[in-house]
């Protein structure tokens, strides 16, 4: 049944890391939350922690392989039907494979989730959105300057490398928050990316490419990298800071704007990719 409240915020990769941490900061602030995961224990372990922690029951759990576009369109139909309204977007979970491996869907798996699970959520709930505006959506990205090679999506004809996938994968989803952004104005949903910053993270598990580079990093220099809470209030503040009331488009690092690649400033590059990730998806 659905059911109507104030603020509600939906965070995909909610059982660990950045995802919880975020869903805690808002729970905790009084939001009512729905929380992504892939695996049912691990998702309700972080449903009972939260809860009990912050003391809000409106704490919920939705379960759904983010690789899997028909789990997408299930996940979507469900929140749709739990929650009211939305006013809060975040897209946050990710993944890096140390091979090359397929969705079910016949997509590579790095680029079925980190881009077109988000580009395809996004799209199923902006109705959502809309209707509850004033709401906002925040695409969780990385740093990385690179670029999307459009003729080679799937890895099908390149060596594979997992850092380089990662990064395109991501990539994407700048290419998504910049032409979104575009459609999107005047309708009082706004979308921005944020660059969280290196914190300590479970991506992709002990092979993914924080999991098991960047603790390397922290071992061989001897410091520790910042803990999830840290990286989000870079997220918590493109989502409910007063000062980003209407500001759309934009890709954030510590609270201000930072230089996206040269590829996704490029609004034909934008466009190609919308269309490109509207035939994968089926959304045409």
């Amino acid at each position: 049944m659905s059911i109507p409240h104030s603020k509600t915020a939906l965070i995909t990769g909610a059982n660990s890391g950045l995802g919880k941490a975020t869903a805690h900061a808002l729970a905790d602030a009084g939001w009512r939350v729905g929380l992504v995961a892939r695996d049912a224990a691990r998702g309700a372990s972080a449903l009972a922690g939260i809860q009990t922690a912050t003391g809000n029951p409106d704490v919920h759990l939705f379960v759904a392989d983010l690789a899997n576009q028909s789990a997408v369109r299930g996940l979507a139909q469900q929140v749709l039907e739990r929650f009211a309204s939305l006013q809060l977007l975040v897209n946050n979970a990710g993944t890096a494979c140390p091979a090359r491996r397929l969705s079910p869907d016949g997509i590579e798996y790095t680029l079925a989730v980190n881009h077109l699970a988000p580009f395809l959520l996004t799209r199923l709930l902006l109705p959502r959105l809309t209707s509850s505006a004033p709401a906002r959506i925040v695409n969780v990205g990385t740093r990385i300057d690179t670029a999307m090679d459009f003729s080679d999506l799937n890895w099908e004809r390149r060596p594979y490398r997992m850092m380089a996938a990662y990064g395109q994968s991501k990539l994407g989803n700048l290419h998504l928050t910049f032409e979104l952004a575009r459609r999107l104005q005047g309708s009082g949903v706004t979308v921005n990316a944020v660059f969280p910053g290196i914190f300590t993270s479970h991506l992709g598990g002990t092979d993914g490419a924080q999991g098991w580079f960047w603790t390397l990093v922290a071992r061989l220099l001897g410091w520790a990298l910042p803990a999830p809470e840290q990286a989000a209030r870079r997220v918590l503040f493109a989502a409910t800071a007063e000062e980003m009331a209407g500001v759309n488009g934009q890709y954030l690092g510590n609270r201000k704007p930072i230089q996206a690649p040269a590829q996704a400033l490029d609004a034909e590059a934008n466009r190609q990719l919308w269309e490109r990730s509207e035939k994968l998806t089926g959304e045409f």
